[in-house]
């Protein structure tokens, strides 16, 4: 039965997520919220791994949600199961849109009408895109928790997450001269969560 939900779940987000990984974020977010595979914060984390590694951050983390779930239900067989269950209902959307589309667009590429759909679609992603950014200011910038307990404005900021915003804003401006590796920044930036971590 839970797989069932898993696919079902994952099925959804990937047939509403229009625009790729990000755009998933909002839905993953509903997820969170609405059962145990995992947490506002286990999703915060997942992005700052889809982002230094290959792979989507949807088909990361229903990988990593079916994997958790099945292996509670079933063990280390259930957790692959959940794992392949619950990514395959992720992508099975796209892969279906796109047959469709591919056969539908060789008729109608130069359509007007078909350039305009896509061109409507632009604005929708771009919200989705933005949801997703204010959910991740809201997870890792903003202590709620605290706030709600205490009462006191101060306590709403995550001071040390917000100065270290701050400081790799302005490296990333200040060294926007220097081309270094986008490895050096994944690398220096686990660097400084482990240390800010222990």
């Amino acid at each position: 039965m839970v797989f069932l939900l898993l696919f079902l779940e994952f099925f959804k987000t990937g047939l509403f997520a229009i625009g790729g990984g990000m755009a998933t974020l909002p839905f993953l977010n509903e997820l969170a919220n609405k059962y145990p595979w995992f947490t506002v914060d286990d999703l915060s984390d997942m992005i700052a791994v889809s982002e230094s590694t290959p792979g989507p951050i949807g088909v990361n983390m229903a990988t990593y949600a079916g994997y958790t779930t099945g292996f509670n239900e079933l063990g280390v067989l259930g957790g692959i199961l959940g794992a392949f269950v619950a990514t395959l209902g992720l992508v099975t959307p796209s892969v279906i849109i796109i047959l469709i589309v591919a056969k539908i667009l060789k008729k109608f590429q130069d359509s007007k009408l078909v350039k305009d759909a896509f061109y409507t679609l632009r604005p929708a992603v771009t919200a989705l895109i933005a949801v997703a950014g204010i959910s991740i200011i809201n997870v890792s910038l903003l202590n709620w928790n605290v706030y709600n307990t205490s009462g006191n404005i101060i306590d709403l900021f995550n001071i040390v997450a917000i100065i270290m915003f701050l400081v790799i804003l302005c490296m990333q401006l200040f060294l926007k001269k220097v081309k270094l590796h986008p490895i050096v920044y994944i690398v220096a930036a686990a660097i400084v969560g482990i240390i800010f971590k222990m």
